[in-house]
């Protein structure tokens, strides 16, 4: 199947200027022709142009589309195959007709990321780039983008792989002393084994270093805002978005459900998350709506706790305090418009070294320093640093774990003053699980896996 010439749409759905039908596969040009009529016939265009014409509905002989049609020879595409790219008007009728056409003169619908997976088998990226395919795709900050383009063009690959020359070069070492100890190779010495396999664990490392930032430029922070009813969460939420998503007014109790906005902050991109105001009330819909509160509180991983600078702190204040020990969080003093009852220094004290910010959101006052705290709390400036090579999937974090456990086994091997050939199984472990990263060591049924999660046309 893989030898098949596929064909999908690859622009979303719906009503827009354009959208592409894209073939891929040694038949592309000859199943293209069958249907295209413009001034020459496809196969004997120059690579890598482009031609205004007309497709034809062969068994009708009647026009359904105009259109430009891309032709990319191969080697010179993305999946290293012959590429026809069919440009057609951009309404859902329009594209399936083109799409039906193309499959009835003898392309094969593509499976979800089956032109990925073809640019992968081909040889045109490894795994790990194919992987950040759909992290671009996906990215909702410049930040996320950018960690992605790094990740496409090789940057990550190009250092599992020099780790990975840096380890069989020591096996190799390793077996040349082992087997043939009468030629004159360097002598692998333990201290000589542990002093690389020392260097690849710490860069290792480096690496893990970065999975954290990593997650959250990829996935995004899970925020929960949370406070007594009528501090100005919503009206906060409202702030970060620039836009009304949740109701305010000055009734305590409004918002009775969670409400959830991905919103851009300082690069970080937040899953924010208006809560209903957490205290004890008899009205059923609104009690249902704390109990869900709870529950966000739970799984957040960054929580905005809010409070009135206009009334002293209630034992509810001091509660919420109680439920986040422990937690990522920002305290929020909102209000400060308003004359001040709230003891700051009874704040900063339950605060415990977290960053404390007043606002008057009102006013829009306080915004500005309130996301840059935000952002301060995941990436300090070391992090950030343009030089770093972030990890932020975690299928490689999973497996970069397992790699530093098992060089860290060879270490302990060789500490212990074992034959280096003991050492050598888990060095050698090491360089197939570093495999699995970039794709050199990796299982059919995985690859078939990851390329499932990928849109259709991609």
């Amino acid at each position: 199947m893989e030898q098949d010439t596929i064909a999908a749409i690859s622009t979303p759905m719906g009503e827009g200027a354009i959208a592409i039908v894209r073939i891929s596969g040694d038949e592309a040009i000859h199943i293209a022709d069958k249907i295209y009529r413009g001034k020459q016939a496809l196969m004997h265009v120059e690579s890598h142009t482009i031609h205004y014409g007309k497709l034809i509905d062969p068994m009708r002989d009647q026009v359904v589309e105009e259109v430009m049609v891309s032709v990319m020879h191969a080697p010179k595409t993305f999946t290293r195959e012959t590429i026809v790219e069919i440009n057609c008007h951009g309404g859902v009728t329009s594209v399936n007709q083109v799409l039906e056409l193309v499959l009835g003169n003898g392309a094969r619908l593509a499976e979800p990321g089956e032109f990925t997976k073809r640019a992968f088998l081909n040889g045109r990226v490894d795994l790990s780039q194919a992987e950040a395919v759909m992290d671009m795709i996906r990215a909702k900050t410049d930040r996320a983008m950018n960690v992605a383009m790094e990740q496409m063009e090789g940057r990550l690959s190009h250092l599992i792989k020099t780790l990975r020359g840096q380890l069989l070069e020591t096996i190799a070492q390793i077996e040349v002393n082992i087997d043939y100890p009468e030629y004159d190779a360097e002598e692998m010495t333990n201290q000589t084994v542990l002093q690389k396999v020392i260097e690849v664990r710490d860069s290792i490392d480096r690496l893990l270093v970065t999975a954290k930032q990593g997650r959250i430029i990829r996935e995004g922070l899970a925020t929960a805002i949370i406070g007594r009813p009528n501090v100005g969460k919503s009206s906060l939420m409202n702030s970060l978005v620039h836009e009304n998503k949740a109701i305010v007014t000055e009734i305590p109790g409004t918002t009775r459900d969670v409400i959830e906005e991905y919103v851009n902050v300082r690069g970080v991109p937040l899953k924010l998350v208006d809560t209903a105001g957490i205290r004890d009330t008899e009205d059923i819909v609104e009690k249902m709506g704390v109990e869900r509160s709870r529950q966000v509180l739970t799984e957040a991983d960054l929580i905005l706790l809010l409070l009135n600078n206009n009334e002293p702190l209630t034992d509810e204040d001091r509660q919420l305090f109680k439920a986040i020990e422990g937690m990522e969080a920002a305290i929020i003093v909102n209000k400060t418009d308003l004359p001040q009852k709230l003891s700051v220094e009874e704040v900063e004290e339950l605060a415990n070294g977290r960053p404390v910010i007043t606002t008057s959101i009102l006013n829009e006052q306080g915004i500005d320093e309130l996301e840059t705290g935000i952002s301060d709390l995941f990436f300090t400036e070391g992090i950030e640093g343009q030089d770093l090579t972030y990890v932020s999937n975690s299928r490689h974090v999973a497996l970069l774990k397992q790699a530093y456990a098992a060089v860290g086994e060879a270490i302990s091997s060789i500490e212990a003053e074992l034959p280096v050939d003991m050492a050598q199984i888990d060095i050698r472990r090491t360089w197939e699980i570093l495999g699995e990263i970039v794709g050199d060591t990796v299982s059919d049924s995985l690859i078939d896996q990851l390329f499932r999660q990928f849109c259709l046309g991609k």
